[in-house]
């Protein structure tokens, strides 16, 4: 596969409607899943100019002077990896106070400022907010789902297909990161999906908390692999560590931040089951999920246990 190979993303046409009503919009999700490219797509068309706060000169020009900063920016700007530089956030406030045009600051983020209290109300009122995933099925094929419309409707008809068998497991294994995807065999895919993990951990992380002991967070990702899909148990998380409960749930916070996990709410017809009952842990990506329990396609053809998680 490509690796230009630029996917239409379901999130584009959500963001267009933000920026024509919203001061700042935010793009977040995980490292690599295509924020800044769909940004700057976005972005190019509407003559946004860009800056990365990921740039050495760029984040300490934001750091020193983040009222100047902002002050001297373009009209229609895009900020990219702004966690980075959370002094800027008041800075943008003020400058969203004084001139609400809409579409003024298109941010990307790789770790969720909305768990960050200041950030987070620093921009209340002013910021609508978009989560981007790694590629879904459907915009690696070009298409636009209709399912849950024609569900919805009553317009489904159910008829059979053949059953995707091994081609399954090799879309799982394979997982959504356009990156990873370009990478010409299983293998090489495998080799950056680790590499991105001990990235992720010894940089975001390390930049998010101060961590004592930075290698439990890879074996605590690993055990969350093999728990994907359950229902969240934090006592067995913290079993193969000599740590505490508490800390261990600090730990899956902050990996969450950098949405390496995910807790999905339980459905329930009654709204309060809903808020008591215990949410499910996910990785945010199949490819990752695999990647740590050294599963492959074919392993995953054996282990149906895990191939149904």
């Amino acid at each position: 596969m490509a690796t230009d190979t630029i996917y239409r993303r379901f999130a584009e046409a959500p963001l267009l409607e933000a920026l024509a009503d919203t001061p700042v919009v935010l793009i977040h999700g995980p490292r690599q899943c295509g924020k800044t490219t769909l940004a700057q797509v976005v972005g190019q068309a509407r003559n946004y100019a860009y800056f990365s706060f990921d740039e050495d000169v760029t984040l300490a020009a934001a750091m020193a002077d983040p009222v100047g900063f902002v002050g001297d920016l373009p009209e229609r700007v895009i900020l990219d990896e702004v966690q980075r530089a959370p002094g800027i956030f008041s800075s943008l406030k003020s400058a969203v106070d004084r001139r609400r045009t809409p579409g003024r600051f298109l941010l990307t983020g790789s770790a969720n400022v909305l768990l960050v209290p200041a950030l987070a109300d620093s921009l209340a009122g002013r910021m609508g907010i978009l989560r981007l995933h790694p590629l879904a099925q459907c915009e690696l094929a070009g298409r636009t789902p209709r399912f849950l419309e024609r569900l919805f409707a009553g317009t489904f008809k159910a008829r059979k297909f053949e059953r995707l068998g091994k081609d399954l497991a090799e879309r799982i294994a394979a997982g959504g990161y356009p990156a990873a995807l370009a990478r010409p065999t299983p293998r090489r895919r495998v080799a950056w999906y680790r590499d991105y993990i001990e990235t992720l951990v010894q940089r975001d992380v390390r930049n998010l908390a101060r961590i004592a002991s930075l290698d439990v967070l890879p074996r605590l990702l690993a055990l969350a692999a093999g728990q994907t899909a359950r229902l969240i148990n934090i006592s067995d998380l913290a079993s193969p560590f000599q740590l505490s409960r508490p800390t261990i749930r600090d730990y899956v916070t902050l990996l969450e931040r950098v949405f390496l996990l995910e807790e999905l709410p339980p459905w329930h017809s009654n709204r309060l089951s809903r808020l008591i009952k215990t949410p499910k842990l996910h990785l945010g990506d199949t490819g990752v999920a695999c990647a740590l329990l050294g599963l492959d396609a074919a392993g995953l053809l054996q282990d149906r246990a895990t191939l149904g998680q």
